[in-house]
């Protein structure tokens, strides 16, 4: 089969054609149809297998055979990626094959000026990409008009769950237009999709080209178990022994991120570190290293693991199991992309063989282990908590970042929010500890609790009550 069956337009062939596609991908060949009909879609598709273009090149066929006006374009076309990279990643496709035709595109995003944004939007959007945040943004601030929306796409629908974005879509979702066309695109399926998929799509027709939950088979998996403390020394081992020239990391905090870097830098290995807390520009900037062959190692938290298209990326690891077992899926999605092969490695310690079970009990395999010569692990060492990362959203009740509180709009990621006590009160610093020790002692001369007020902006301390005294002020009878 090939592009032309679907009764694309010559300007997108070309466009197609231009990109080095000739015969469409399983998920192309079944969604582009039920999309051109503008039927709903329910879709689930591994990750790197041309799902991109699967909602792109319909929506582009569709919108450019209608179009609004001779006057200034409106928001036709939406869609919505929990991630900016992702964002990115889709406006580039939408360009790349509407490079012929006369609609205009946008990406917006947070973690950038949002002026920029506003004057895009004020010369007219046919279609726009954004994340669900910073789309809020502009609806609230009156500068983004969606009532004219036609076609709408959650793209990675599971991940803007896993990120707390479900209330900003239920928002996003009050603006829209009743009438429109809805895709959603799912590399997994949980409960939560599922009850998504019912509110959201009308009759729709459900794309499945691999089973549900499942890695890509051009991806090859191996486990290397090692003690905890030697997980970095053994990444410089495999990247060093095997020429590793291109190596995406993963690791579950983005201050173990920032460290793993600056260790494989001392060893002589080129590394750099993305995650939630690092500025757009430093974001791209280090992709493009790492894209070019600057840098040897990318080293990601799991805001990186959905977006990331990186052409023919050869290995990826697990420095550390994610405590979400369909996070692992995405993660090693980033390698044996577009029919290539990869690799993909985790470095196992003690702590994580229940992650380690779990993911296997998802993927309904088992993983090949492979012990590395002089990095046997340790048989007497006892495992220890894992209290860092993602969890399961089954265990957390209320989403992370539902309400906006818990988690960075421009940064996508959950705040960490502050441990509290057996109280419920949240840790005291050591100015409060020592304030509330002073307040519980007496005051020898009244024997009365002392009162130590908080500060407000004064340095000065208000002196304590004076003692009562026996002589009668000379105001007593006024």
């Amino acid at each position: 089969m090939s592009f032309e069956r679907f009764g694309l337009s010559t300007e997108i062939l070309r466009a197609v054609a231009d990109q080095g596609y000739s015969q469409p991908t399983p998920i192309q060949a079944k969604a582009i149809p039920v999309v051109l009909e503008g039927t709903d879609l329910l879709a689930s598709a591994q990750t790197g297998t041309g799902k991109t273009a699967s909602f792109t090149l319909p929506m582009l066929q569709r919108l450019s055979r209608r179009r609004s006006g001779r006057g200034k374009p409106i928001v036709r076309g939406l869609v919505l990626t929990p991630t900016r990279e992702l964002a990115a990643q889709v406006g580039d496709n939408v360009k790349a094959y509407g490079k012929y035709l006369s609609l205009k595109s946008a990406v917006i995003f947070g973690g950038v000026n949002i002026q920029g944004q506003i004057r895009a939007l004020r010369n007219g959007v046919d279609i726009l990409v954004a994340t669900p945040g910073r789309l809020l943004d502009h609806l609230q601030r009156g500068t983004l008009d969606v009532t004219g929306i036609e076609m709408l796409v959650l793209d990675e629908a599971d991940r803007m769950l896993d990120m707390g974005f479900i209330h900003d879509i239920k928002k996003v979702l009050a603006y829209l237009p009743e009438k429109r066309q809805n895709l959603l695109f799912s590399a997994t399926f949980s409960n939560e999709i599922k009850a998504l998929a019912n509110r959201l799509l009308d009759h729709p027709t459900s794309v499945e080209v691999a089973r549900r939950n499942t890695a890509s088979e051009q991806v090859e998996q191996l486990v290397h178990p090692v003690d905890r403390h030697r997980k970095r020394e053994m990444l410089a081992h495999l990247i060093q022994r095997n020429d590793w020239r291109q190596v995406l990391v993963f690791t579950r905090t983005k201050h173990g991120a920032n460290r793993l870097a600056q260790q494989l830098g001392r060893q002589n290995i080129d590394a750099a570190a993305i995650h939630g807390n690092k500025s757009q520009g430093a974001r791209t900037k280090a992709l493009a290293k790492f894209k070019s062959g600057q840098i040897r190692v990318l080293v990601a938290t799991d805001i990186a693991a959905r977006g990331l298209d990186i052409d023919k990326l050869p290995h990826v690891v697990n420095f550390e199991l994610p405590n979400v077992p369909e996070d692992y899926v995405h993660r090693i999605g980033r390698t044996g992309r577009a029919g290539c092969e990869g690799i993909a490695v985790s470095l196992v310690c003690v702590d994580e063989h229940k992650l380690l079970r779990d993911i296997e009990g998802l993927l309904k395999v088992s993983i090949t282990k492979e012990t590395i010569r002089g990095f046997e692990p340790d048989a007497s060492l006892a495992p220890e908590p894992i209290r860092q990362g993602r969890k399961p959203a089954a265990k957390r009740g209320h989403r992370e970042g539902a309400s906006g509180q818990n988690r960075s709009r421009n940064h996508g990621e959950p705040r960490k929010e502050k441990k509290r006590d057996e109280s419920g009160e949240k840790p005291r610093g050591r100015v409060a500890r020592d304030r509330q020790a002073k307040g519980n002692q007496q005051d020898p001369r009244t024997g009365q609790a002392n009162e130590v007020p908080r500060k407000s902006g004064s340095r000065k301390r208000r002196r304590p009550p004076r003692l009562a005294s026996s002589r009668p002020s000379p105001f007593s009878d006024i």
